[in-house]
């Protein structure tokens, strides 16, 4: 049995740059010490808002191996592996397990959106899982990568033994509940939209790998301990409050609209690496109110 508790929230954090557009690896140990603080379940480097895509192989072994000294051994350390070619996402995942990772998480991927079928997403995941010495979790996140890893697929790759489970961002309490009943009861279905959050606990999702989780950990953590403990009212309300600016975060500003998130609270995470830009002024300011609205909820 896989030691990793997934059960709970991990924080999908930033990659800082500096001022010359460089993995800033002090500022990432600094950030990781704050959020170590905090009761999250885990944290996750270079997913999609580690704006992966955008750094290379050495880049992403320097942000993996300063994350690693931050993270405390027992806290769950989960490093985003996906890549195009079947062969370097397995080479990937080999580096990811060299240099400390507890678990990987795969996007799809989704150049060739033609030619991305079930058969083509489970040979290409099995492959991985074959390769990898750490457990392999599955990314789908269709918004990005316009390729979709479809509950039958899934249920296939669910019995492969080194594949654990799966982080759903579609935000469709649907599609996780379809998933739920598509995989045994121990593969873990985590959600990666915080707007459907409370739904996605409530039909099966385990937990969550969100993105207001670096803003606003204790509350998403406080939802996930409210929906386990069975206070559905209580949960619900504070749902509807983190929505706002969980919108913001994702579908309105995406990873600048974190990074200038993060800064608001006092987390020096850098700029976004071109080609992104910085959000505008009125995005801040709207980041600021949605912010500042949150801060009275009780921990």
């Amino acid at each position: 049995m896989n030691p990793l508790n997934l059960a709970g929230v991990f924080a999908p954090i930033p990659t800082p740059f500096d001022e010359q557009d460089r993995v800033d690896t002090t500022r990432l140990r600094a950030a990781i010490d704050r959020w170590m603080k905090i009761p999250l379940t885990g944290l996750v480097v270079l997913g999609s808002n580690g704006e992966a895509v955008l750094l290379d192989e050495f880049e992403s072994d320097q942000a993996i191996v300063a994350a690693r000294e931050a993270v405390p051994k027992g806290r769950g350390f989960i490093v985003g592996t996906g890549r195009e070619s079947t062969q370097a996402a397995v080479r990937a995942a080999k580096r990811a397990a060299e240099h400390g990772a507890d678990a990987v998480l795969v996007r799809t991927p989704g150049f060739f959106k033609p030619q991305m079928t079930n058969d083509a997403f489970v040979r290409h995941y099995t492959a991985v899982a074959d390769a990898s010495p750490v457990p392999v979790l599955l990314y789908n996140f269709t918004a990005l990568t316009g390729v979709t890893l479809q509950p039958a697929a899934v249920a296939k790759l669910a019995t492969h033994p080194n594949i654990i489970g799966m982080k759903e961002s579609g935000g469709d309490a649907g599609q996780i509940n379809d998933l739920v009943s598509a995989t045994p009861d121990d593969f873990r279905i985590l959600a990666g939209s915080a707007g459907t959050f409370y739904a996605s606990l409530c039909v099966g999702a385990i937990g969550g790998i969100l993105a207001l989780a670096c803003v606003v950990p204790d509350a998403c953590m406080r939802l996930f301990e409210l929906t386990r403990a069975g206070k559905h009212k209580e949960a619900l309300a504070l749902q509807r409050q983190l929505v706002p600016l969980s919108k913001l975060l994702g579908q309105a500003y995406g990873v600048p609209g974190l990074k200038a998130a993060m800064s608001l609270i006092g987390y020096d995470v850098g700029v976004p690496r071109p080609p992104l830009t910085p959000v505008p002024e009125a995005a801040v300011k709207a980041l600021r109110d949605a912010i500042a609205q949150l801060e009275g909820i009780p921990a």
